[in-house]
């Protein structure tokens, strides 16, 4: 009797076990913030009204109303400017009106019988051996083979793409195969976390009174020492002349102009028992480059990434990442099947986001790139139809890059991914591979569990490089409706939009500790040419017929979900607003007028508290993410130089481009192992420059508000003439000046790369002449 009650209790256990959730939706309180939130908007809508209403007044008397000297134009771009700054304001409330988080529970993965994991393919892009050094790459690689899964041996397989078909990348990934099959056992043997070699041996050995682990220790950072040495003296034209062959597929090659080159550096099937027993399989690609041909930057790289995975591995499930974006969970790829398995409709994460954090970060952010803050406003998006595809951390669906929309979707016109689709009908969109198409069958069929039979991989590269040719995508829905999305350097932001826009929700991944780490770049020209490039690209949408506004209303994109789009989409088109607004201080201090009420008039204390409020809102906010005064006021000054500058080329970039008379052209930004791209500079939070035209306008705007602080105050205190401006427009070039400090010490005081060179102080000083004439005219 007593054995049939424990019996019974165990399966009453074990039952419970499997009903427990893998993930949990978590709503977040946020009733303090909604209150500021409102307050902020109450305030500008009062602005708008008082401005509006002296307008109005004016045309209706003949004579400005709001002040005597004030300039009527100035008022009516204000008026113009701060409806842009409330409507920028409203989509922002709208994305962090709802926040939620995702809790996820993978130590009961193992405790459902009823689930089983699914195959994972990796995939790590790397494009420039010298802006992302190969040891990198390879730290990311090593980090993504000794995760933390089932069988992994079976289960995972990594594939790098190589688009700056480097010998050395290829050599160096060579080096990291055999490398891994003494990491990945020494990793799991011992439970190391953090599974990057560079960042676990630079603590120094962990304190274990084990003598086995010290041994194991000692020998493994020896060994790793040993290949980033071979790694980093490793050259070009010295593997190109080696004899065994091994690169001779490199030989004549250029970057821009060569043949498919796939190598299957280590193939889990073929080795024997003991022989890096448990380290998933790693594949070096180069696609094939022609200059008559369109190569379609980081979205061609990743969909030949899955077409050529296809061929080989097959795994249901994708998982991609930028060359710096190690894994710093083991278990992620756990932490990411609670949420691809957990829910009861799969629609609910048509692909799981990791948000981008840094390691060895600068201190205080000097720069504005860590993102700490924007990436809270994920919660919020989660909140909605889900996070944004960043990129890079993101698990992916196939069947849902493929195009396949959700089931609880309806079409007016069904769509041919429905069902069982044709063999004619597959080739129209995946091309003429067979064997893709028999692949892409076994996807679209809902095949989420099966294991690819064990094959040789060697002996399906000529079927991917097939898949991996140049005209390979001519007359299929590459680009379009399956893969990677082409139309703009934001390939991440365009492809979410699509995924969502088919149906499909997605879920936001936020473990402790993070689930990856990544290097932010450091100095002014490597952050802005990051600004500019995400800004471009962002534009790019906005001016295609991918524009979110448009998918909400043609698609299943949702209202809400397309505001959230909007809240970076727009980025780009705030930089004319705001360009046009920091102008106004100084015209009205140069030309005596204003555009501010004065501090004696009542509507003074409208934009008076609004300016306090909404710093301190602002300020609370990076308290709230435990960030420093210093940090906040990093990203506040950086905010303001970077639409002066990388949002505003992008904005003449795109509408050049527009106009057929420029192209888009991609810039990679340098990325470094220890995080301190800086180098040996002495202090490498300290604002750099070069002579890129991005430095221009932000030079011209600190010149120009320091002659008009320097003419309104010559005006009130000698020449007795004021009555014009008010402190208003003072507070206005001085908070500016502030904000441009850095220009304002590389104009006067700096050496070397701190100093802002002639040729930007010569076209910068231009344009203040020119203003400054314009506005004494007037």
């Amino acid at each position: 009797m007593l054995l049939l009650v424990l019996v019974l209790d165990d399966a009453a256990m074990a039952k419970s076990a499997m009903k427990l959730p893998l993930q949990e939706r978590v709503p977040l309180r946020r009733t303090a913030w909604k209150l500021a939130d409102l307050a902020v908007l109450s305030l500008l809508l009062a602005l708008l009204a008082r401005r509006a209403a002296s307008l109005l007044a004016a045309s209706g008397t003949g004579v400005n109303a709001a002040a005597p000297s004030s300039c009527t134009w100035c008022w009516l771009a204000a008026l113009v400017c701060e409806a842009w700054f409330t409507v920028v304001w409203l989509i922002n409330v709208n994305a962090k009106w709802n926040p939620v988080r995702f809790d996820t529970h993978p130590e009961r993965l193992a405790e459902r019988t009823d689930v089983e994991l699914p195959a994972v393919d990796m995939f790590v892009t790397t494009a420039d051996p010298k802006l992302e050094p190969p040891i990198v790459t390879v730290n990311t690689v090593l980090s993504l083979l000794a995760l933390d899964y089932p069988v992994a041996r079976k289960k995972l397989a990594c594939y790098v793409s190589d688009d700056g078909c480097s010998p050395v990348t290829c050599f160096a990934l060579r080096e990291a195969a055999e490398f891994a099959k003494l990491w990945v056992p020494f990793c799991k043997r011992h439970g190391v976390s953090v599974r990057a070699p560079f960042v676990y041996f630079s603590t120094g050995a962990p304190e274990r009174g084990d003598g086995e682990f010290q041994r194991d220790w000692t020998a493994m950072k020896s060994e790793y020492e040993k290949l980033a040495s071979r790694i980093e003296n490793a050259d070009e034209e010295s593997l190109l002349r080696r004899g065994d062959g091994e690169f001779a597929e490199f030989v004549g090659a250029e970057r821009r102009d060569h043949p498919t080159i796939i190598k299957v550096l280590w193939d889990n099937g073929k080795g024997k028992a003991g022989d890096g027993d448990g380290t998933p399989s790693l594949i070096y690609i180069s696609r094939e480059k022609s200059p008559r041909q369109q190569h379609h930057f980081k979205a061609g790289a990743m969909n030949v990434l899955t077409r050529v995975s296809a061929v080989l591995t097959n795994a249901p499930i994708m998982l991609n990442v930028d060359c710096d974006m190690f894994a710093n969970n083991a278990q992620v790829a756990l932490h990411a099947m609670c949420l691809l398995l957990g829910f009861d409709d799969e629609v609910h994460s048509g692909f799981v986001q990791a948000p981008q954090k840094f390691y060895g970060a600068l201190k205080d952010d000097p720069f504005g790139n860590q993102l700490e803050v924007i990436y809270e406003l994920g919660f919020g998006i989660a909140g909605l139809q889900g996070m944004f595809y960043g990129g890079t951390g993101c698990f992916h669906r196939r069947k849902v890059i493929y195009g396949v929309p959700p089931e609880s979707t309806t079409d007016v016109q069904p769509t041919r991914m429905r069902g069982s689709p044709s063999y004619k009908e597959l080739q129209k969109m995946f091309g003429s591979s067979t064997e893709f198409i028999e692949s892409a069958r076994s996807i679209i069929s809902g095949e989420m569990f099966a294991t690819a039979p064990a094959v040789d991989l060697s002996s399906r590269v000529e079927e991917a490089k097939q898949v991996s040719n140049c005209s390979y995508e001519a007359g299929t829905n590459w680009g379009q409706e399956v893969g990677w999305v082409y139309g703009s350097m934001t390939e991440d932001i365009l492809t979410g939009q699509r995924i969502h826009a088919a149906g499909w929700r997605s879920a936001l991944l936020n473990p402790n500790p993070p689930a990856f780490l990544g290097a932010a770049p450091t100095g002014g020209p490597a952050s802005l040419t990051q600004y500019k490039r995400w800004a471009t690209g962002l534009l790019e949408i906005i001016v295609s017929r991918n524009n979110p506004i448009l998918l909400s209303i043609s698609k299943h994109l949702e209202f809400r979900q397309c505001l959230g789009y909007l809240v970076i989409d727009v980025w780009p088109l705030r930089a004319p607003f705001e360009l046009c607004y920091a102008l106004l201080g100084p015209y009205c201090l140069l030309s005596n007028q204003s555009f501010l009420p004065k501090a004696s008039e009542p509507g003074f204390i409208i934009p008076l508290a609004l300016f306090l409020i909404y710093n301190v809102y602002n300020f609370l906010e990076y308290k709230e993410c435990r960030l420093s005064v210093r940090a906040w006021w990093n990203n506040l000054r950086m905010q303001r130089i970077v639409s002066s500058s990388a949002w505003l080329l992008a904005f003449l970039t795109v509408v050049l481009k527009t106009l057929g008379l420029s192209e888009t052209v991609f810039e990679v930004t340098r990325k470094d192992v220890d995080g301190d791209a800086a180098g040996d500079d002495v202090d490498p939070g300290r604002f750099t420059f070069d002579s890129s035209p991005v430095f221009v306008p932000p030079t011209a705007l600190t010149i120009l508000n320091l002659v008009a602080i320097a003419v309104g105050a010559w005006r009130v205190v000698v020449a007795g003439a004021g009555g014009g401006a008010g402190v208003g427009e003072f507070v206005c070039c001085g908070s500016l000046v502030l904000c441009f400090w850095p220009f304002v010490r590389g104009l006067v005081g700096g050496k070397g790369s701190y100093g802002i060179p002639w040729s930007v102080k010569i076209k910068a000083g231009l344009l203040v002449a020119a203003f400054v004439h314009f506005s004494t005219r007037s």
